[in-house]
């Protein structure tokens, strides 16, 4: 499942690029949990999680992100704005990737703003 992450991270990040965002680190990792994808949109830091699912018999692939993993990708971020202190003032975001279905019909969906810190 790990290289079909990859691939989608993969995906995620050329989208995001082709919609003007920066990539400032990919596969952050801390104690606390890993950030997929940390990207420029103007002056705001974007901390983006992409999720696959291919049937949605446990809810789609959005949901998956729930409020413990919520908690978790806050802490990462954190950590990487400690970490980065060249970024550390500026406005922050919490976007999900989701892609949904078999690979022959996958639906791709950005949620930009897709949950708060506080």
């Amino acid at each position: 499942m790990r290289a079909a992450g990859d691939d989608f991270e993969q995906r995620a990040c050329t989208e995001l690029l082709r919609a003007g965002l920066t990539l400032l680190a990919r596969n952050y990792s801390t104690r606390h949990g890993e950030l997929d994808l940390v990207m420029r949109d103007g002056d705001a830091v974007v901390f983006v999680e992409v999720r696959y699912r291919k049937s949605a018999s446990h809810g789609d692939a959005a949901a998956s992100v729930t409020t413990a993993k919520q908690a978790k990708l806050i802490l990462a971020a954190q950590h990487w704005l400690a970490a980065h202190p060249q970024h550390a003032r500026r406005s922050c975001r919490f976007d999900v990737v989701s892609y949904d279905g078999p690979s022959d019909a996958i639906r791709r969906e950005w949620l930009r703003g897709a949950f708060e810190a506080g």
